[in-house]
């Protein structure tokens, strides 16, 4: 870490304080003034006044050995973590998905009977779904709508499949029960889900769960194209191995943030 900046705004006693904070070595808690100013390479006075600093900020406490971090600088670290929300996790992992496969990457969750796209990334086309943030669709001509519906107990599918829509439009595929049922069974067999122009004409995609820490699916994510250009062996060939892969790692990751520590004062 710098202790000198390159401009007038740089404030050089924060530095050398941060320095502090990471000069504690792993598996040493407990380090000796002498030992951080060695560390750090800084005057024992200089450390000792940054130490004291932290530990009135309650980031060190004395120990009979030296001085010692507290959990309260796990707060610089979780300042961040939690600052953050899914589909911050999720947006790199849709980039490259989007650029591995040149299509269009979404996100939705459930609201009704509909979808609601909560995430996007997309690829110019001379065709191509018009969506943005907070388009609806009918949930059970989606492959994103399929995963989530496939994720609901039987009774809370018929309560949310009983809501009207509010998407505005009439797709292609008009199911029966049996059929439907049919069709939803299959996406829980395999994990994933497919919609070949049963929405509007000349749109196809594939979609898998984004899951929670606890395995609940909390979203679904899905690459789409249009029928001209890419065929359905194509889409499941090529296009679903790197989705699965995304998804898995967006659900890590959300995971993780997931049980990122909170600090009680």
């Amino acid at each position: 870490m710098p202790r000198e900046g390159t401009g007038p705004d740089f404030i050089e006693a924060l530095a050398r304080g941060l320095e502090v904070i990471t000069a504690f070595a792993p598996h040493r808690p407990v380090m000796s003034l002498s030992e951080l100013a060695t560390g750090t390479g800084l005057a024992r006075p200089t450390v000792r006044r940054i130490l004291l600093t932290l530990q009135e900020l309650g980031y060190v406490r004395a120990d009979p050995q030296g001085f010692a971090l507290t959990p309260r600088v796990l707060e610089l670290g979780v300042a961040y973590v939690r600052s953050m929300g899914l589909w911050d996790v999720a947006r790199p992992h849709m980039e490259r998905l989007s650029a591995g496969t040149g299509e269009s990457v979404s996100a939705a969750q459930l609201d009704g009977s509909d979808i609601v796209y909560v995430a996007r990334v997309s690829v110019p086309k001379i065709v191509a779904l018009a969506v943005q943030i907070g388009t609806r669709f009918p949930a059970l001509q989606t492959s994103l709508g399929k995963v989530l519906l496939a994720a609901l107990d039987p009774v809370r599918l018929e309560e949310v499949l009983a809501e009207p829509g509010r998407s505005g439009l009439v797709p292609r595929w008009q199911p029966d029960r049996a059929e439907r049922e049919a069709e939803l069974r299959e996406v829980r067999a395999r994990g994933w889900a497919l919609t070949d122009e049963q929405l509007t004409l000349g749109i196809r995609s594939v979609a898998v769960p984004l899951r929670d820490g606890s395995g609940r699916v909390i979203a679904a994510l899905n690459v789409n194209a249009h029928a001209a250009e890419t065929s359905v062996e194509r889409l499941l060939d090529h296009h679903l191995p790197l989705l699965l892969q995304a998804a898995g790692e967006i659900s890590a990751d959300f995971a993780r943030l997931e049980t990122a520590p909170h600090v009680v004062r």
